[in-house]
């Protein structure tokens, strides 16, 4: 029986919403399976996530303004790799973790 998990911050979906989402990756799963039998056992689970449970990046997630400061970062980070690294070793090298106070609140 396959177990389908997802994880949902609080309040995300209303409860119609996470019925369809159960119905669509029920369909999702039938479908890879090729047989309508299938469906009497697939078992979708949404877990919904208090607020204070999601962070990106070491920094608490408050909906898209932080999404958006996240992918900001991201692509500060990826411009100030010179090339493309092939290795970790490379990508450490390139751009070596900061381990200071400020790295670890996501001050840029």
């Amino acid at each position: 029986m396959p177990l389908v998990t997802v994880k949902l911050a609080e309040g995300a979906f209303t409860e119609r919403q996470k019925h369809d989402m159960a119905a669509r990756l029920t369909d999702v799963m039938v479908a890879f399976e090729g047989s309508e039998a299938f469906r009497e056992v697939v078992w979708v689970l949404i877990e919904e996530v208090p607020r204070d449970g999601w962070h990106i990046g070491g920094q608490p997630f408050f909906g898209p303004p932080t999404l958006m400061s996240t992918l900001g970062r991201s692509r500060a980070a990826y411009e100030a790799i010179d090339g493309i690294p092939i290795t970790r070793e490379d990508l450490a090298a390139q751009a070596p973790a900061r381990t200071d106070d400020r790295a670890r609140r996501g001050a840029g």
